[in-house]
């Protein structure tokens, strides 16, 4: 492949506002096809508090919920996770391009497009559209530059310093430096439709989005429901649906309400106090473990969380076990460490914390707190991936009174959380937060908590070998050696336990008996073109 370029060039020093979010009515659902080739209505209760947006990197506005339900239905980015299979963490596949190479010096990446696709407009998608996507977010003087996408999407974007059209099946991107996970990052950055942009500009391409997703936008009602369509003519097969109508609804009991009358037909994340019911009433309840993490860190710029011997007991004191299974009804997996379980990162000599409130009292001991402590801690009250935070916390609360910790909680709703996580510093002051994340299928993610002079709140915590080895590891394209160099910063993360390790969610849902042929992919993400309404 032939590296010479027409260079777009972009400011080194690009500035990015990261959201971590892990973190997400007039018709009813369907329960049956039609009889006639018909997919049905697939209605979904998602756990956003809004509808997420529907311009491409915007529906980051509620979340990966946001991105799972429309980015990803909508839009297309380069590349996309193989989410058609169930037995293994997704790896990344060819989505608008088909092939890709790098060069020697694995900067430059040449992407061949995929022929024949078409936004929903009925315009041609090429080079001069993915020239155009990335104008948007990255060329300031683009008369199509969107700052509010650009902020959005920065977490994917930071590495890019150039990009452009070899011709009109080829583009080429260049990073700074060797990224090893680029391919993730171009997965969230999804492709919209030149034409519709620049008919309806920036502000007002949301409500006409034009992608090449498999679904394809149809109707909103602000704050009440999004309805999309199959897309008949999407280049990886049209959907089974005919439609998929998104409705936010935050309240557990409400989701499962609206299951149980039909209002709709998919929840997300039920109660585990209704799992048991809802499964005696015929309701299909899906789950399966992935990458996902619920934790607490802890601010070690205060006493008495600087002493490692600390942050250990505390992990000693809980018992994941009983959340996992008592609280959560099966809905989560204990986590012993920082890696998910379910990822390639993870190692089981790793798992360094069993529920031991002996050792946490001898530990505590040693570090001249024989008699306990007091500290406060911050928890959101819901959110995208939280499952149920506040019980959550409740159960360490009373578990770390038994070994002398006394915990104060102080709710926070998970916007002001979040707001305060990437301006630097702790919900509420606290000296302990509690928030979800995804950790490595967002790879570019990860040192964002532990690398020097980054603008996220981290707990103080910094380990100069941790910053080098995950530096490394982002700079290596081989996957194995890649994985390697995660697993020795794992185990440092571990021995120092910046944070609590609590459970691992396992992304469950309830279905509708009619829902047929749903694969629950070992990801947050989710293929909907498989997924058919019949008796």
């Amino acid at each position: 492949m032939d590296f010479r370029q027409r260079s777009t060039l972009i400011p080194a020093t690009l500035s990015f506002a990261l959201v971590v979010a892990l973190a997400g009515c007039g018709s009813g659902a369907s329960t049956n096809g039609s009889g006639s080739g018909s997919g049905g209505t697939l209605v979904i209760g998602m756990t956003a508090s809004d509808i997420p947006g529907t311009d491409t990197v915007l529906a980051f506005t509620q979340g990966f919920e946001g991105e799972r339900f429309v980015n990803f239905q909508l839009y297309d980015g380069l590349t996309r996770y193989d989410l058609k299979q169930a037995d293994k963490t997704p790896s990344i596949v060819p989505g608008l391009a088909t092939s890709w190479e790098t060069s020697k010096d694995g900067r430059t990446w040449a992407f061949d497009l995929r022929e024949g696709v078409t936004f929903s407009d009925g315009t041609p998608f090429d080079a001069d559209a993915v020239v155009f996507a990335f104008d948007r977010l990255l060329k300031k003087d683009s008369p199509f530059y969107h700052p509010t996408a650009a902020g959005a999407a920065s977490l994917w974007t930071k590495d890019i310093v150039s990009y452009a059209k070899v011709d009109a099946r080829t583009v080429t991107v260049t990073t700074e430096k060797p990224s090893g996970h680029l391919l993730t990052d171009l997965t969230f950055l999804t492709i919209p439709s030149p034409t519709a942009v620049k008919k309806y500009g920036n502000e007002q391409f949301g409500l006409h989005p034009s992608g090449t997703g498999p679904f394809t936008f149809e109707s909103l009602k602000p704050g009440q429901q999004l309805t999309m369509v199959a897309n008949k003519k999407y280049w990886g097969g049209a959907p089974k649906l005919d439609k998929v109508i998104l409705r936010p609804m935050t309240d557990a009991s409400a989701r499962a309400a609206a299951l149980r009358s039909g209002e709709v037909n998919w929840i997300e994340y039920p109660s585990p106090d209704d799992i048991d019911s809802l499964k005696s009433a015929g309701f299909q309840l899906l789950s399966n473990n992935y990458d996902h993490l619920w934790y607490c860190t802890f601010d070690q710029a205060k006493k008495p969380w600087n002493d490692v011997r600390v942050r250990q007991a505390a992990n000693y004191a809980i018992d994941r076990e009983s959340i996992a299974k008592d609280l959560l009804k099966g809905t989560g997996d204990p986590a012993y460490q920082h890696a998910p379980a379910s990822t390639e990162q993870y190692v089981a000599a790793n798992d360094t914390y069993s529920y031991d409130p002996d050792k946490a009292k001898s530990l505590l001991a040693e570090a001249g707190l024989a008699g306990g402590f007091s500290t406060t801690l911050a928890v959101p009250t819901g959110g995208s991936g939280n499952l149920i935070p506040v019980p959550i916390a409740t159960a360490l609360q009373a578990q770390l009174a038994k070994v002398g910790i006394n915990v104060k909680l102080e709710k926070v709703e998970w916007s002001a959380l979040l707001a305060d996580l990437n301006a630097g510093k702790p919900a509420l002051g606290a000296d302990v937060q509690c928030a979800s994340t995804v950790t490595f299928q967002a790879e570019s993610l990860m040192r964002k908590f532990w690398a020097k002079d980054t603008p996220v709140y981290t707990g103080n915590w910094y380990n100069a070998k941790v910053d080098a080895l995950t530096e490394k590891a982002e700079r290596t394209l081989d996957p194995a050696k890649r994985n390697t160099l995660f697993q020795q910063a794992e185990q440092i993360i571990s021995a120092e336990a910046p944070y609590l390790f609590v459970v691992s969610d396992r992304n469950p849902r309830a279905l509708a008996s009619g829902v047929k042929d749903v694969i629950q992919p070992k990801s947050w993400f989710i293929d909907l073109t498989t997924v058919r309404i019949g008796d």
